[in-house]
């Protein structure tokens, strides 16, 4: 039975006059979602529309792309972790990388209107450990305790809760991230992945004008990084990356330099290109265990790594190097620190095209095809985005 919005709820002033007394929006009882049930097994079902709770609001999906960690998540279930456990065959929805409207809000919430559009981020911490506190949710000490007996409050929506690859999410209004009128709704799955580059931009120290940056894998959280930072005046900014394709599209976004790493030795052309000297930052978003010694040859002394990629098996490092030339060694997950919102603030302000990154779209039927282009790079696929719903307010 659909479930019209409460008229009391305020309503954005850019929909139909009679939005105001009859909800824009029939909210149905249940909804179309993709549930894990295996690994590489993702099945099309029926699922209740989930209710907001206090400071929570209900989101139509409008668009979700796919990110290496939902592939991740598809093909082994890691990091996902669902009541304590593997997320396979639990009724559980992947997805995180979305946006959309606001169709309904739980108790207490004023900060949006129902038809604002808004980017999600993963991760809302409990808010009451040591790290929430610091500022630090993406840390929360109370990682995936939100189910019965163990509920702390944690969520991070497609890892620990319910994700994205559904016709309607839940998202805590700490999470929220609005989107300009301007933006397609395309672009605005860009907004979490801009997030990621601004927090290892900030881990790194964050004022980086005039200053050498090496990013090390042209995948969409590398290319975001080489964009955000030459945004943010670094220079110069040098891609490594093995395809010609990614190292162009680089260029395109404000590299200074582009080199394929399967023909030139990277650490020696870093080297040329910084007088000898090394680069002030790395940054590491190709998840391979190879490069991280590299990184640590091609930095400068007292320079600072940031790694933004998860390496699939353990890595060997030269500790030695590390301590005696005082580099920095930081690790990062998801986008925090509010780095959604200054990623969204550079995007509208134009300083760099992020749309360049996005390369193929799929309908929501279709979302195993679109895993398969996304984890296998058909076609050269960059950031792969599934349209949920067909919003006709939403700028193409």
């Amino acid at each position: 039975m659909a479930n019209n919005l409460d008229a009391s709820h305020p309503v954005h002033p850019g929909l139909p006059e009679d939005a105001k007394s009859v909800s824009d929006f029939n909210i149905p009882a249940s909804m179309r979602a993709w549930v894990l049930d295996a690994p590489h097994t993702l099945r099309l079902t029926d699922k209740p529309v989930p209710e907001p709770a206090a400071a929570e609001v209900l989101v139509q999906v409008n668009a979700v792309a796919l990110c290496g960690s939902d592939i991740e998540v598809i093909a082994s279930g890691s990091p996902a972790m669902i009541e304590g456990g593997s997320p396979f065959g639990k009724n559980w929805t992947p997805g995180h990388e979305y946006m959309g409207r606001v169709v309904k809000l739980g108790e207490g919430v004023d900060e949006y209107r129902v038809g604002d559009r808004v980017a999600v981020e993963v991760h809302a911490g409990c808010g009451r450990c040591e790290r929430c506190r610091m500022g630090m949710y993406t840390s929360c000490l109370n990682y995936g305790m939100n189910y019965e007996g163990h509920n702390k409050g944690h969520r991070a929506n497609g890892f620990t809760t319910d994700g994205g690859f559904a016709q309607f999410a839940v998202n805590h209004i700490n999470t929220l991230v609005p989107v300009p009128d301007e933006m397609s709704d395309e672009e605005a799955t860009l907004i979490v992945t801009g997030g990621t580059a601004v927090y290892a931009i900030d881990t790194l120290g964050g004022l980086i004008a005039g200053q050498s940056l090496v990013v090390i894998g042209a995948g969409p959280v590398g290319l975001m990084c080489v964009a955000l930072a030459k945004s943010l005046g670094a220079d110069p900014v040098i891609l490594l990356e093995m395809r010609d394709a990614r190292l162009n599209l680089g260029l395109k976004l404000g590299a200074d330099c582009a080199v394929n790493s399967a023909s030139d030795n990277p650490v020696e052309a870093v080297m040329r290109l910084t007088g000898g000297k090394g680069a002030h930052y790395v940054i590491e978003c190709s998840g391979s265990s190879e490069v991280l010694n590299q990184a640590l040859a091609m930095v400068n002394r007292g320079g600072s790594i940031c790694l933004a990629a998860f390496p699939h098996k353990p890595v060997l490092i030269d500790a030695l190097r590390l301590v005696s030339n005082n580099i920095s060694l930081f690790g990062i997950r998801g986008e925090g620190r509010g780095g959604t919102r200054r990623a969204v603030a550079l995007m509208k302000q134009k300083r760099f095209d992020a749309k360049l990154i996005h390369t193929h779209t799929f309908s929501f039927e279709n979302l195993p095809t679109a895993v398969r282009y996304a984890r296998d790079r058909v076609e050269d696929a960059i950031k792969v985005v599934v349209k949920v719903h067909d919003d006709p307010k939403a700028r193409s």
